[in-house]
This record gives structure tokens, sequence and C-alpha cells, in this order.
């Protein structure tokens, strides 16, 4: 039996903690290896490593997307040549189910949560939304997230 999206559940209650984050100078190759030692996906990217302020995030998908068609070297560049910006992002108080209709909408696969000055608190990730409600909405998330997308300069985190 299905349920519903619990209606009192926050995007603290569900994202992950304890980041890897990288700056806007750091080499495409610490940030792969940074997605490797913490096996993820996407490295935030703060504008500095003291005021972990969000300026952007680092996919997986990002350094080959917008590194390999261009016939540019990504061991030659930093996460802020190929970093997507802006960041759609969520507050630790905004509802859950708020926090899946914004990665439905935007067509992405992790939604940064974010304090009131911009600084990294955690991650909510398709995993999570999946780990939340087995069964429910990851199906039909996933699917919303993976439509095409009508122009090719969009890369979806």
């Amino acid at each position: 039996m299905q349920t519903t999206l619990q209606p009192t559940l926050q995007a603290q209650d569900v994202m992950t903690e304890g980041l890897a984050l990288c700056t806007p100078e750091t080499p495409l190759s610490e940030v792969s290896a940074l997605m490797v030692r913490y096996d993820c996906g996407a490295i935030p990217v703060v504008e500095s490593l003291r005021s972990e302020r969000l300026v952007g995030i680092v996919t997986d998908r990002d350094i080959t997307c917008r590194t390999l068609p261009e016939g540019l070297d990504p061991l030659t560049m930093t996460a802020g040549q190929v970093m997507s910006q802006p960041v759609i992002t969520a507050t630790p108080g905004t509802p859950f189910r708020e926090c899946v209709a914004r990665m439905e909408q935007a067509q992405v696969r992790r939604l940064p949560v974010v304090d009131a000055e911009g600084r990294i608190c955690g991650i909510i990730a398709q995993a999570d939304v999946a780990n939340t409600n087995p069964g429910l909405r990851t199906g039909a998330m996933v699917e919303r997230i993976s439509d095409p997308i009508p122009t090719a300069s969009a890369v979806p985190t």
C-alpha cells in the first residue's frame, strides 16, 4: 500500500549533511577525486571553505558535458569553469513536498539546502526522496526530471 508524502517533513529531516565542498578555484581533478572519495555525483561550490556560501554546484555530468564536447581538457580546468549556476535551493524549513516539486520543475537530481545567509547545510538527492517514500513518487519524479530539455545549453544537475 502506498502512502502520501508526509506533510510535516521538512528539508532538514531528509537532507544529507557533512558534504564535501569545493571552491571555484578547485581543480576539476580534485573535484572528481572528492566525488570518488564521497561516492557522490555532485560537489557544492562555495565562495570559500570558511564562509561555505553556496555559489554553484559541479556534477559529474557538468564535468563531462561542459568540457569534452568543446575539446577542452578537464585536467586543466577548475570548478568555477563548469559549475552550474544559479543553483535551485531550499532552506532547512522548506516542506519536503516543495523540495520534490522544485527538483521536478527544475529537472535537477539534487537540491542543495542553504541557511538564511546562503551557507550550505545539506543536500537532498533523488536517493533521499526514494528512501523517505519508497515507491511513492520516485518513479514519477525520475521521469519528470529526465524529460528532454528544450535547449541544448542547459545541463541539469
